[in-house]
């Protein structure tokens, strides 16, 4: 029934997307197409499986390889629908304005980053590539505006050398004869002397990897969380205890909701769980407030199997470099991945014969970290037995690990994607995300968590995150050994032992 329900779903947010993207024409039904393309082999196998038909993996193996090259196809022929149109665009303003027709230039992939974030206002839809379109008669910087701007530029910090207008913004070309960082500070605290609060400047790199300025109008940037975003944060939040309240009585062979006496038998887990969240978006947000970083509320995705899959939350202001993305972004992962291990731990530590819990021993095959850890606290004499009895505090603790790791992912705007991002680039994160949608869904197969994950993923997290006022300063190396310790940490988690090292472990 629930993977009918989730067919049902999935074709009815394909229907929706269609009618959002049939008004972009074509550039926005081949967007619509790449969704139906990389969701396509999913639908398929879950309907055939509903109707009793299972494929072998040959089969399922040459859906996902087709389903990888269409989407690839697809992808081109977007790029290419979407130059042409541009540059068709473009050219008509070109001949109404009586403009140079040297400012005819493809912009840079960075900075129609900017705009598009600004112009979906951080909507999580599948239509983010639709967004994307250009739109037409926008009112482009006005000319009085356009030469204060110009007069920031200087021979020291950024010599400017063409204008290139995009959008109600400006693209800059130029040379940069400063540091990124000290530039990019100087041109903003000379743009913000002249004309306020009224535009935003960012230092990015084009498609050649050589440094523009881009100032777009301050309206472009993110917007603050409106009331109706404010209620659905609530409902989720709500939903969410609902769903830790169900986890943690399931664990103990019963349904709360059924039989909602016995809830002060779920009080434990259930606190355990909303303290692993809690701590992770209170690391998120004293890290933003010491770098002065605004926040939206946390958006909390209920799960059955964890209790939570975590929590969705987006910047309310931009960003001065990518430091601060990782700074922000690194803090709520380390924070729950923290009180996390301290529970689980603990629970080992706590656990003896007659504990609360029984597990099978092959359980303890499902993470190599767990499993490692499980064999060094309780011993090899312990795991060969059928049944382990193990604390609570050790069951909330895993939990815990799994919905970090999760977050930790290096996917879209992810914790761990941001992360990706601020160190290694758009560029690097865009093919991290794509490996990882593929690796989800073929480990969908054997376990829905992993689909639901990617489907979310796929949903509302798997645009990189806008780019910085300084994008090209990368983070120092303690920042880039802390991101791979984190991706591994992630791996040591989610990846279940050998049979060969289980064995030797004496595990199962």
């Amino acid at each position: 029934m629930i993977t009918v329900l989730l067919l049902l779903a999935a074709v009815g947010i394909l229907v929706w997307g269609f009618l959002r993207a049939k008004p972009f024409g074509r550039l926005g039904i081949l967007a619509w197409l790449q969704t139906v393309v990389l969701m396509g082999p999913w639908l398929l196998f879950f309907g055939l499986s509903a109707a009793g038909i299972y494929l072998n993996l040959a089969a399922i193996l040459l859906l996902v390889v087709s389903s990888a090259g269409i989407y690839i196809y697809l992808g081109r022929q977007l790029r290419s629908v979407g130059q042409a149109e541009l540059s068709a665009k473009r050219a008509a303003s070109l001949i109404a304005d009586d403009q140079k027709p040297d400012a005819d230039k493809a912009e840079p992939e960075a900075v129609s980053a900017v705009a598009s974030a600004a112009e979906a206002s951080e909507a999580k839809t599948s239509e983010a590539k639709t967004s994307e379109a250009p739109k037409a008669a926008l009112p482009p910087i006005p000319t009085e505006d356009l030469a204060v701007i110009e007069s920031i530029f200087g021979i020291d910090t950024f010599f400017r050398t063409q204008t290139v207008p995009y959008q109600e913004g400006a693209i800059f070309k130029g040379n940069l004869r400063g540091q990124p960082d000290v530039t990019a500070q100087i041109l903003s605290d000379k743009l913000a002397e002249k004309l306020g609060s009224k535009y935003s400047c960012f230092l990015l790199a084009d498609p050649e990897d050589k440094p523009v300025v881009v100032v777009l109008p301050a309206e472009n940037g993110p917007q603050p969380t409106t009331l109706g975003q404010k209620v659905l944060a609530v409902a989720l939040a709500v939903a969410t205890l609902a769903t830790c309240l169900e986890t943690a009585s399931v664990l103990q062979s019963f349904d709360v909701f059924q039989s909602p006496e016995r809830w002060p038998e779920v009080v434990p887990i259930t606190t355990g769980i909303v303290a692993v969240l809690g701590a992770h978006e209170l690391g998120h947000r004293a890290i933003a407030r010491q770098l002065n970083v605004k926040l939206s509320p946390p958006f909390f995705l209920p799960a059955w199997q964890l209790g939570a899959f975590g929590s969705l939350m987006r910047f309310e202001s931009i960003l001065p470099n990518r430091s601060v993305l990782f700074d922000v972004s690194f803090a709520g992962p380390a924070a729950g991945g923290v009180v996390s291990f301290v529970f689980l731990l603990l629970g080992l530590i706590l656990s003896h014969p007659g504990s609360l819990f029984q597990l099978p021993s092959g359980f303890f095959q499902g993470s190599i970290l767990v499993g490692t850890l499980a064999r060094t606290v309780l011993g090899g004499d312990a795991l060969k037995a059928d049944l382990v009895d193990v604390s609570p505090l050790m069951i909330i603790g895993w939990l815990g690990l799994i919905i970090t790791a999760l977050n930790v992912m290096p996917a879209g705007q992810l914790d761990g994607g941001r992360m990706v991002q601020a160190i290694y680039g758009r560029k690097t994160l865009v093919r991290t995300s794509a490996v990882t949608l593929v690796l989800l869904a073929i480990v969908g197969l054997f376990n829905p968590l992993a689909l639901y994950w990617a489907v979310l993923i796929v949903f509302l997290q798997r645009q990189p995150e806008r780019p910085c006022q300084d994008d090209l300063t990368e983070p120092d190396d303690a920042r880039a050994a802390l991101a791979l310790l984190t991706l591994f940490l992630m791996l040591l988690v989610l990846l279940p032992l050998t049979p060969s090292l289980a064995m030797r472990l004496g595990i199962g």
